[in-house]
């Protein structure tokens, strides 16, 4: 480890750190724009320039690696002059928008001129222009205001690998863009919004609505997909105008997908803002407490076999939890969290974990993925997946369809079959497996939710077993959910007991009464001769076909509990108030459970998340992932030799809020469509 003398004060960093990285670590901020840590080094900004002692001229502190006896010098009159200069030639060509620029508040250019600029510029020629572009519905581009900083150009061709953007010409004539004006085709453009240092790239969506200090910021969980990515929720009066990702190293990192981000219009379209009592096969505004009523008069002597629960893909814990309790109340079996009838072990964790946990791809050796398209169901994942292998980390082979996923991978084929050719040691890829010290797979929805799901669970049991994929140190085996609230059900066991009615039961006629709640990925059609309760925020399929409605709050408007893929138990909080009569869920249901005499034991928040610790450990540690214990699971049996599909067939809309966005429809436009058109996959 090097030692090395920084402003006087001498250090000691691990190998392989820049001389920038090691100034951070002794607390020193040394300026930047082209530098990030996840990129890259570019090393074309020059504002990170420092003297190093018997170097000829200054050096650029991200380039240079730490080295021992090294003497670094970042305040001094050299430095400040040259960090002057660098400063004047950065802004010889951008332009005065300042005042009308969406980054201004949140601008590195804006801060770092303030602080290392001079107080006048010498530049009097006319300043060059770059014609506007057009990169699609989420990023409007200003690229006059562009530095050449690069980071957008490095992020989608690491990151991102889609290598959407390009520098083209050369010298005062240097443009970035695309090679080709079009959309930006990746699901994680909105990031380069947050890279870009100055004002060249901006969020269209958000254009023009907010400064960043009139918002009110909260905490709070993505629920697009089952991620369970941190974000930040900025909201102004009583709407959420944006929302940004946090730092989380062990899911995130610093990056959040599209939908989770730009879907939020969605949340103020086709609001259910009043309890709705159908009447004259109409649906009719009521009161809660008619609703309630009627409720409690169809439930009143029903038997208990005939009341049956579904609950939706974005539902908190807590709401599900009340439900369930409600179900028993009512002397039912038939509950489930399964829209998509997976068939997944409630009773075995490891069966429907991601074991290998987010973070831990980092250290897989070999990767399979079943039934499954990453890239689409999980964003975020795949872009760990990709990280993982341009860092020469793994050889990924894919059964199912066959997508591309930014990286390159072995197609060994789209039926089942090939997973039992796997297993015999007949397909090639069973040698990469067999060599492999740390190997990982991942088993999607895709082939989970299909008739045979269950042989297909108890076959990759299978391969796991032979190959290695399990030992004291190490799980590879994984499930990627694509629902947020999937696993905290599985938690608390929010499936059938025996002899209960499943989801596809249920919903082929199976019970008189059945309460939807936030689930609406389900066939309604056949729920036409049920009496159907639905609790939701957003008028979707299930509040189309309900006999009463009871308006719910969505992500954004209650304090709430998700578990991700992995396992890891985290908060959401409550940024802005429902509209009209909408209610926290849990509320409602307590409600509703002391009107038809079945009162459920809690009062608050804090009774019944008690309640749900002690139903699952999990419940009981935030942001920990609680390992799972290797046990059997799956059924033996015959599988199908039907093709293993993914669940998603277009990323952008795939639930209630995502399908009334404004901006989702944009860019299913503008991204899904004309592929559909010319039948290209990605």
């Amino acid at each position: 480890m090097p030692k090395l003398t920084i402003n006087g004060n001498e250090i000691e960093v691990e190998n392989g750190l820049s001389v920038l990285q090691a100034c951070e670590q002794a607390g020193i901020e040394v300026p930047r724009f082209c530098y990030h840590e996840r990129l890259s080094i570019a090393g074309n900004c020059r504002m990170c320039l420092v003297e190093m002692e018997k170097a000829p001229k200054l050096i650029a502190s991200c380039a240079m690696p730490a080295g021992e006896g090294m003497v670094i010098n970042t305040d001094n009159e050299r430095v400040k002059k040259a960090r002057e200069g660098v400063m004047e030639f950065l802004l010889i060509n951008h332009p005065l928008d300042c005042p009308i620029c969406d980054q201004g508040g949140e601008c590195d250019l804006q801060d770092q001129a303030m602080a290392y600029g001079g107080d006048k510029g010498r530049y009097t020629e006319a300043k060059r222009a770059v014609p506007d572009k057009d990169f699609g519905p989420i990023i409007r581009p200003f690229m006059t205001r562009c530095i050449h900083c690069t980071r957008c150009v490095r992020f989608t061709e690491e990151v991102a690998g889609t290598s959407d953007m390009c520098g083209t010409y050369r010298g005062d004539y240097t443009e970035i863009g695309t090679y080709v004006e079009k959309a930006i085709e990746t699901e994680l453009a909105g990031n380069l919004v947050d890279l870009c240092p100055v004002g060249a790239l901006t969020s269209k969506p958000y254009s023009y609505t907010a400064r960043p200090w009139e918002l009110k910021k909260t905490e709070s969980i993505d629920v697009f997909d089952a991620v369970g990515t941190n974000i930040r929720l900025d909201a102004r009066s009583n709407e959420v105008l944006r929302v940004l990702p946090r730092l989380n190293e062990d899911v995130n990192e610093e990056w959040l997908a599209d939908k989770g981000r730009y879907a939020i219009d969605g949340l103020t379209k086709q609001r259910l803002d009043r309890p709705y009592v159908r009447k004259d096969g109409k649906l009719q505004p009521t009161t809660w407490e008619e609703a309630f009523a009627v409720i409690a008069d169809k439930l009143n002597g029903l038997d208990g076999s005939k009341f049956a629960a579904l609950a939706g893909d974005m539902v908190d814990a807590e709401a599900m939890f009340a439900l369930k309790l409600l179900a028993e109340s009512l002397g039912s079996k038939n509950i489930d969290c399964r829209q998509d009838g997976a068939k997944l072990d409630a009773s075995v964790r490891a069966s429907y974990l991601f074991n290998t946990t987010i973070a831990g791809i980092d250290e897989a050796d070999a990767c399979l993925i079943i039934g499954s398209n990453p890239r689409w169901e999980a964003p975020i994942i795949n872009a760990r997946l990709r990280k993982r292998y341009i860092n020469h980390g793994f050889k990924p082979a894919v059964v199912g369809p066959n997508f591309d996923l930014t990286y390159k991978t072995d197609y060994l084929g789209d039926t089942a079959d090939v997973l039992q050719a796997i297993l015999d040691g007949s397909n090639p890829y069973a040698e990469t497996l067999k060599n492999a010290s740390k190997p990982m797979l991942i088993l999607g929805q895709g082939a989970l939710a299909r008739e045979d799901g269950a042989a297909i669970l108890a076959l990759v049991k299978e391969i796991a077993d032979k190959y290695g994929f399990v030992s004291d140190e190490w799980n590879g085996f994984n499930v990627l959910h694509t629902a947020a609230a999937r696993v905290g059900g599985l938690e608390m066991g929010f499936v059938p007991a025996e002899g209960g009615l499943d989801t596809a039961a249920i919903v082929n006629g199976g019970a008189e009464v059945v309460y939807l709640l936030g689930a609406d990925e389900i066939d309604t059609t056949k729920l036409g001769n049920s009496f159907v309760i639905y609790q939701g925020h957003n008028g979707d399929a299930g509040a189309q076909c309900a006999d009463v409605i009871l308006p719910g709050c969505a992500y954004t408007e209650k304090d709430g509990t998700y578990v991700n893929t992995e396992g890891r138990m985290q908060y959401g909080y409550k940024a802005v108030f429902a509209p009209g009569e909408a209610k926290e869920d849990w509320t409602i249901l307590r409600a509703l459970s002391e009107v038809i005499g079945k009162k459920l034991p809690f009062d608050n928040l804090v009774q019944l998340r008690a309640k749900l610790v002690e139903v699952s450990p999990t419940f009981a540690t935030p942001d920990e992932v609680q390992p799972a214990k290797w046990e059997n699971f799956g059924v033996k049996g015959d599988i199908a030799a039907t093709p293993l599909t993914s669940p998603i067939h277009n990323y952008y809309m795939t639930d209630p809020v995502s399908r009334v966005s404004k901006t989702m429809a944009e860019c299913t436009e503008a991204l899904i469509n004309p592929k559909q058109r010319t039948g290209t996959n990605g």
